[in-house]
């Protein structure tokens, strides 16, 4: 069996085409890795990439895009809406094929010691890789983002490992072990913020609401309508579905339809089958009662 590794690193750029190409080419330039995806945004200015491959290919990929990513974004100059510490802001490791989370923990940290000794630059460990408990949640981590670090590096945000001190261009890097990670986001027929904010707030982790979802209410234009924009951190902890019903029934109070859901990047097979299981109310629904997996498996 194949032993699967994904990485999906959220780097500090995502204005110029030519250095966007030439990250994803880093990526693809190491044998044994596959790039699934890559997503850009100007506004946030921020791209995220998202391969997969055995744990020692992806290690070399993620290196040669750090590489890269350190010499042509300088945080000095870096302006965008996505909160960020660093020109190559969080590097998760997730569990896909025969690899355990233990192992992607281990995977973390040592990409973590090798990249603090290649870049002398600050590493922060976060997710199932975290060494403090206040360090598991990435917002946390990233509360003060890179203008603000350097008045807090040498207290409450002292490095895990390399220098107590920001790096000039490339400011700090986060890298984690985690779950399978769902971007998930629901329109509403509505152009209320503050309903979709209240929403939002009502059901994230953080304000008391559903294990492992993250939320916010945004507006969105062309046409002009609220979404409820959520990040499922483990949907084996809430599930796709559930999200759903949880959004409808609170918009529908308000007397609000849903118009559509939004699923950013990929999406594991088991969570597509917990959404049938789900809605169909099978019992013992299994991958195994899918015909196309007895193939890809």
């Amino acid at each position: 069996m194949s032993r699967l590794v994904e990485c999906v690193p959220n780097v500090s750029e995502g204005r110029r085409g030519d250095v966007i190409d030439r990250m994803a080419d880093a990526i693809r330039g190491v044998d044994g890795v596959r790039l699934l995806d890559r997503t850009s945004d100007i506004d946030h200015n921020r791209s995220v990439f998202t391969y997969a491959g055995e744990p020692e290919p992806v290690m070399q990929a993620t290196h040669a895009l750090v590489d890269l990513a350190f010499d042509e974004v300088d945080m000095r100059t870096h302006k965008g809406e996505h909160p960020r510490l660093g020109a190559v802001d969080v590097v998760p490791f997730v569990p896909l094929a025969g690899v355990t989370m233990d192992e992607c923990v281990a995977l973390a940290h040592r990409f973590g010691r090798e990249v603090a000794a290649r870049h002398d630059v600050p590493v922060y460990f976060y997710a199932k890789a975290a060494m403090r408990p206040e360090r598991v949640r990435l917002p946390d981590i990233r509360q003060p983002q890179y203008e603000g670090l350097g008045a807090l590096i040498d207290t409450t945000h002292a490095p895990d490992l390399g220098p107590r001190r920001v790096h000039p261009s490339a400011g700090a890097i986060v890298v984690g072990a985690r779950p399978f990670l769902i971007a998930f986001n629901i329109e509403l027929a509505s152009t209320d913020l503050r309903l979709a904010q209240r929403i939002a707030k009502e059901i994230r982790e953080s304000s008391g609401g559903l294990p492992a979802i993250q939320a916010k209410g945004f507006m969105l234009t062309d046409p002009p309508r609220a979404q409820v924009s959520m990040n499922l951190l483990d949907f084996t902890q809430t599930s796709l579905a559930r999200v759903w019903r949880e959004v409808e029934s609170r918009a529908n109070a308000a007397g609000v339809e849903v118009k559509r859901g939004e699923l950013i990047g990929l999406i594991p097979l088991d969570a597509a089958l917990q959404v049938a299981a789900e809605a169909l109310r099978l019992e013992g629904f299994t991958r195994d009662r899918v015909i196309e997996t007895h193939f890809l498996e």
